[in-house]
């Protein structure tokens, strides 16, 4: 934070530099770590086992379905589908990846549709399984350590479980690396929660866009999570959770429908039949053969930052977590969250790409002019968009709220070993810290630094997730045998 408040143009010049070494030398990895993950995932739903409850035969889960639905989510991804629902479509389809999927005859009607199929599918596959799928494996690896086997709610817990002769001083630096990926996840969200909520109040208000305005706006709502995580999981997170996911639905709705709504309908479902067709080649696409740094900045980015989030956001969902099977607990975190993602980018990005179709247009120019400003041109185009503006803004701050609360409960707790009820005092300042750090990435580079801080954070934490994907299997097959020879030795005590 300092070096960045200090040295704010070299800053900006030193984490560009990191970002293009990390991204053109290790992309590679992050897709191959974000794939293998979301196969295991896979194959432990459908294992012999599902069956195992996360908390004990008779555990019952701690809240109800759609509450635990809310909370994962708005801990999950809200502020980024709010500021990239628009924005992302939109550049895709004007600025599509060189050769991989763009038509040659881009000009020409055919072409414009094959554009418009293709930033679809990009952008379902940076949103849908392969981000959740990241957030499943983590935090069933932790809710089983700790509701399974009595041990505290953190990583290193799992890492020592699985493999006890692991040396104490690199668990302790993976933990240590979890906080600091968590905290520099969350502050980029932060960040870009602030220029987003700026963006909608200068265009409602005429209010400056600028940094110090920014500022303004982070230690607000910074503050307001602050309290929020000092009333705890069951007050202060929970009923934000279910106030913000209600008011995302309502925009959407009013979106949906007076949009174009049959042009919606058509587009989701065909988005969906494009990303499952094209699924292994999306995944596995690295750019090897098309020169340029698009994925860099998109693909790479999105995963480095989702694993950036992981332990905050596996820990949290862990901790909502106790009572559900293993099954369900990997349907409910990998499919009912991609599913409202679809609907939610096919509504506001097919909605926005109709506009620029066969509309007025004008939303390329604006996106890539700013994309902070991105949603509230597009809400320009509706009815009442002041009113629809003014309620994004509202959910963006909720969004920005929950995010923040959720992040300095999860930190508080990797930094007290796992401690599930971590103190008043560590929760206000893990809060507090993010929204510092958060103010000295816009200062320093602006969305560029939060990129960059995501990436950095995210790639070596990548190999912490592989340790515990295998811990989680040694510990599952461990206690499988362990399980089978005292069954066999209760037959054998019954049949005597």
């Amino acid at each position: 934070m300092l070096f960045a408040i200090l040295n704010a143009s070299e800053a900006a010049t030193v984490f560009g530099a990191i970002q293009k070494t990390a991204t053109d030398d290790f992309g590679w990895l992050l897709i191959l770590t974000v794939n293998i993950l979301l196969i295991l995932c896979g194959v432990l739903a459908f294992s012999r086992f599902g069956h195992i409850r996360l908390g004990g035969k008779k555990a019952k889960p701690e809240f109800g379905t759609a509450t635990w639905f809310a909370m994962l989510f708005s801990a999950g991804m809200g502020i980024g589908l709010l500021f990239y629902g628009v924005a992302e479509p939109v550049l895709h389809y004007a600025n599509p990846p060189i050769s991989a999927f763009s038509d040659p005859n881009a000009h020409l009607p055919r072409g414009l549709a094959t554009n418009a199929q293709h930033a679809m599918g990009v952008t379902f596959l940076h949103w849908g399984l392969h981000a959740w799928g990241i957030y499943a494996l983590i935090a069933l690896a932790l809710a089983y350590v700790s509701f399974n086997k009595g041990l505290p709610l953190s990583i290193g817990a799992v890492l020592r479980a699985a493999f006890p002769r692991i040396p104490m001083r690199l668990v302790d630096a993976i933990d240590v690396l979890a906080i600091t990926a968590t905290v520099c996840g969350v502050a980029a969200s932060l960040g870009f929660g602030a220029s987003q909520i700026n963006a909608g109040l200068t265009m409602l208000t005429g209010m400056p866009d600028n940094a110090v305005v920014k500022f303004v706006l982070i230690a607000i709502i910074t503050a307001m999570a602050t309290v929020s995580v000092a009333l705890g999981l069951d007050t202060g997170i929970k009923r934000l959770s279910e106030i913000n996911m209600a008011l995302a639905v309502l925009l959407a709705i009013f979106v949906f429908v007076f949009g174009p709504t049959v042009f919606l309908l058509n587009g989701f479902i065909q988005n969906v039949g494009y990303y499952v067709q094209r699924f292994i080649y999306l995944s596995t696409w690295t750019e090897t053969y098309s020169p340029g740094h698009w994925q860099g900045s998109w693909t790479i980015f999105y995963y480095a930052w989702w694993i950036s989030w992981s332990p905050f956001v596996g820990i949290f969902i862990a901790r909502i977590s106790y009572g559900r099977t293993i099954r369900e607990f990997i349907a409910g975190v990998l499919l009912v969250p991609s599913l409202f993602t679809f609907i939610w980018m096919t509504i506001f990005g097919d909605s926005a790409l109709h506009i620029e179709m066969f509309g007025a247009g004008g939303l390329a120019d604006a996106v890539s002019a700013s994309m902070p400003d991105a949603l509230f041109a597009f809400l320009a185009h509706y009815p009442i968009s002041q009113i629809a503006s003014g309620l994004a803004i509202i959910i963006v701050a909720t969004f920005f709220v929950t995010s923040a609360d959720s992040g300095a409960l999860v930190t508080a707790m990797i930094a007290s070993g796992g401690n599930h009820e971590a103190s008043f005092l560590s929760r206000v300042t893990w809060a507090v810290a993010m929204g510092l750090l958060s103010a000295a990435l816009l200062w320093s580079g602006g969305l560029a630094a939060l990129q960059t801080a995501a990436i950095i954070t995210g790639l070596p934490f990548s190999i912490a997730l592989l340790l515990m994907s295998a811990g989680l299997i040694k510990l599952l097959r461990k206690d499988e045998t362990i399980l089978a020879a005292d069954d066999s030795a209760a037959q054998e005590l019954e049949n005597a």
